[in-house]
Formats: C-alpha cells, sequence, structure tokens
C-alpha cells in the first residue's frame, strides 16, 4: 500500500469486526433475482466489483453471473470471514481507493454500506474503474418483518433503547436512501426483498449484528438484546422457525 492508502486506512471507523463472524452466521442473503436483474443491465460479464463487502454475501452471488469478482473491504476481520468462492478475489481495501484497473469493471455493487462511504472520493473511484457501459447499483435494508406482536417489539429496541447509540450514517438507511447523493443516470429498478428463515436464538443472533447493540453492550456492559429474547418467547418458542423479510432500498445508475 502506498502512503495515501495507508492514511486513509487509519482513519477507517471499523464499526463491524467485533462482530464480523455473527455477520457471516445471521445475516440475510440477497435474492437471485437481484444478482439475474443487475446481470441484465450490463453489456459484459467479466469483472463486477463489490465494494464494502463485509463477508461476501453480495460478491458470491455475483459469482454465478459475472467471470470474476473482486470484493473489497476496509475491515480485514470482514475479509478473514468471508465466504470463499473460487471466483472471487477479496482485498482489503476502502471503496474510495483500490488497485482496480481503470474502466475494467461491468458492474459496481455496494450492499448495505454505502452510507458508511466518503460519497465523493467513492463516486470518483466509481467513474475512474466503470467501463463506459457499466452499471452502479447500491442497495439497503432497514427493519425486518416478522410479525406485528413481534415487529413492534423490534422497533421499540430499534427507536428507544438504542436511539442513541445509532451513528449519523445508520440515519440514511431509516430515510431510504433518499438523502445520499447519486449522481449518475438512474435507472428505476423492481422491488427486491431479503428472506430469511430462522429460529427466536439466530434471530436475536441477527440484532447482535446490529453496530448501535455493540455500542450498547460496550458502554453498559449489558446486552439489550437479552430481555428482548425473554419478551419474544411468548410469540416466538424456542424451537419455531418463522420467516423475517427485509425490503431492500436501492439506487441504481449508469455513467
Amino acid at each position: 500500500m502506498d502512503f495515501v492508502t495507508l492514511k486513509a486506512m487509519a482513519t477507517f471507523k471499523d464499526n463491524f469486526s467485533k462482530q464480523s463472524d455473527l455477520y457471516v452466521k445471521y445475516r440475510p442473503h440477497y435474492p437471485t433475482a437481484l444478482y439475474a436483474y443487475l446481470a441484465s443491465l450490463t453489456g459484459g460479464h467479466g469483472l463486477a466489483w463489490d465494494c464494502g463487502t463485509g463477508n461476501g454475501q453480495a460478491a458470491t452471488g455475483l459469482a454465478a453471473f459475472y467471470d470474476e469478482v473482486v470484493a473489497t473491504d476496509p475491515s480485514g476481520e470482514q475479509i478473514r470471514n468471508a465466504l470463499p468462492h473460487q471466483k472471487v478475489s477479496y482485498k482489503v481495501e476502502k471503496a474510495e481507493r483500490t488497485s482496480l484497473a481503470g474502466h475494467s469493471v461491468d458492474l459496481i455493487t455496494v450492499a448495505n454500506a454505502l452510507h458508511w462511504f466518503d460519497f465523493e472520493a467513492f463516486y470518483t473511484e466509481a467513474r475512474r474503474v466503470l467501463k463506459r457501459s457499466g452499471i452502479i447499483a447500491a442497495w439497503a435494508y432497514a427493519l425486518p418483518s416478522i410479525m406485528p406482536e413481534i415487529d413492534k417489539a423490534v422497533k421499540y429496541l430499534h427507536d428507544v433503547t438504542l436511539n442513541e447509540y445509532w451513528l449519523p450514517e445508520n440515519r440514511l438507511v431509516e430515510q431510504g436512501y433518499t438523502t445520499i447523493p447519486f449522481p449518475f443516470e438512474q435507472i428505476d429498478t423492481p422491488a427486491f426483498a431479503c428472506e430469511k428463515v430462522m429460529c427466536r436464538a439466530d434471530f436475536i443472533g441477527y440484532l447482535n449484528t446490529w453496530s448501535a447493540t455493540q455500542r450498547f453492550i460496550g458502554e453498559n456492559g449489558t446486552n439489550p438484546t437479552d430481555n428482548l429474547s425473554e419478551e419474544l418467547e411468548a410469540h416466538w418458542g424456542d424451537n419455531e422457525e418463522k420467516m423475517v423479510a427485509w425490503k431492500l432500498v436501492m439506487k441504481a445508475g449508469r455513467v
């Protein structure tokens, strides 16, 4: 890494490394239909770049549609816990500065991470690496939906118990990405959602991947999801499985 890259990495605010193993176990996967749709937008299918890849869920999904996927994340711990795939190359790099060649990428994806980026720097890098016909797509999800009684309790955890532990970047997701700049020729996209069958313990594991949950634990020495798990017991037995759904918000565009 050169000096500029090392300096940028030093200023990276790492909100996820300590729970990177939880990401692998409990975060939902994105639907195959999403990757198929994005692949239908690109003229070529040689190289996709998944930036802010986390544990590589989007990167491995893209591998079914592209010859090669480069997946980057500034968190070395996330990369160490990433899902292996023969067509995916993982690199510890920030989205704002990469080792990718200019005009080499058919598709850029940002799965649940754009709100953490330096927008101006990232968009400059995106324009540098995208092919002339390239596509950039970013999506995110906020609160899950299960059933009214459970949803109400989860919303209380999110909005009240953890309210002061969410960062301004998290609020961009709550706003449905509507306030994030996106200086590309925008494309109207279909609606997509993630779905995952989970038992109550797994769902609590998912809530522990929230950065605000980890901040609460760090400052208070207790885990707020313990009380929530007991509260949900009346609606969700220990061995019972329920469908959990997350609606995606998306921005997609051409250079």
